[in-house]
C-alpha cells in the first residue's frame, strides 16, 4: 500500500468516526482501515469528546487492539442490536454490495453487519468495481474436516480455488477454527444466485459476499472524501 493510499484510508476512517455518538454500541471492523477508526475513537474517548460507548469487535485481533487502546468492549449476546459498525471492504460495486474477508474475519464481520442498524464501509477509490469479482477473489470459510470436498464443489461453480495459507506456509485458521478458500470467479453476473449456490453446500460455513448489508460508503481519493448512501449513485 502506498503512502498516499494509507493517508486516504486514514482520512476516510476518521470521517466515519464523526458518526459515532456518545452512548452508542459500535461494531469494530477488521483490517487496516478499521485500525485508523479504532485509534480515532480511542483519542476522542481520552479527550472526553465521546463517552459511554461500547465496542463489539469482529475478531480476536481487533479485540486485542481495542483493549490496548482503552476502548470499552461488550458482546453481541449482551447487546444484540448495534447502532453503527465501521468496517472496510476488499471490493465494492455500484449497489454497495461487497466482497469482504481478506483479513479472515468474514463470519463475525457478517454477523455484526446483520446486527447493525447502520453498516458504514470505508474504502479508497481503488476498491470500487463495476462488478464484484473483477479485482478480488471471494473468501469462503469452510470446515477443516471437508475442505477438499468444498474446494471441488466450488470449482464446479467456476471458481479457481486456493487454500489460504498463513505467513508460515500452513493453512490459515479463522477465529472459529475453520479454513478459508479464496475463490476467483471473475466478474460475477448474478450475485444472489451464486450466494445461494455457495451456502447450500454442507461444510461451507459462510462466504464473503456481503449483499445488501452496507448502508453507507465512505470513499477517500485525491478529490477528497465522498459519502454515498445505499440507493445513491456512485
Amino acid at each position: 500500500m502506498s503512502e498516499q493510499q494509507t493517508r486516504f484510508k486514514q482520512q476516510a476512517a476518521e470521517h466515519a468516526v464523526t458518526f459515532v455518538k456518545s452512548g452508542m454500541i459500535v461494531g469494530l471492523g477488521a483490517g487496516s482501515t478499521a485500525v485508523f477508526a479504532l485509534r480515532k475513537i480511542a483519542q476522542l474517548l481520552a479527550e472526553g469528546e465521546l463517552h459511554d460507548i461500547a465496542g463489539i469487535p469482529c475478531s480476536t485481533v481487533v479485540e486485542q487492539e481495542a483493549r490496548s487502546l482503552g476502548i470499552p468492549l461488550t458482546t453481541l449476546n449482551d447487546h444484540p442490536s448495534i447502532d453503527l459498525t465501521i468496517d472496510g471492504a476488499d471490493e465494492v460495486d455500484p449497489e454497495l454490495n461487497l466482497i469482504k474477508g481478506g483479513g479472515g474475519a468474514l463470519l463475525r464481520e457478517k454477523i455484526i453487519a446483520q446486527a447493525s442498524r447502520r453498516e458504514m464501509i470505508v474504502v479508497d477509490q481503488g476498491k470500487l468495481s463495476p462488478r464484484l469479482g473483477t479485482q478480488w477473489a471471494v473468501p469462503i470459510e469452510v470446515l477443516q474436516f471437508s475442505w477438499a470436498v468444498q474446494s471441488r464443489y466450488l470449482e464446479s461453480l467456476g471458481a479457481r480455488v486456493t487454500l489460504r495459507e498463513s505467513s508460515g506456509g500452513t493453512p490459515f485458521i479463522t477465529d472459529e477454527g475453520n479454513f478459508i478458500l479464496d475463490c476467483a470467479f471473475g466478474p460475477i453476473s448474478n450475485l444472489d444466485e451464486l450466494a445461494v449456490q455457495i451456502i447450500s453446500q454442507p461444510g461451507i460455513v459462510e462466504h464473503g459476499l456481503f449483499l445488501g448489508l452496507a448502508t453507507d460508503l465512505i470513499i477517500a481519493s485525491e478529490a477528497g472524501i465522498r459519502h454515498v448512501q445505499r440507493g445513491q449513485a456512485l
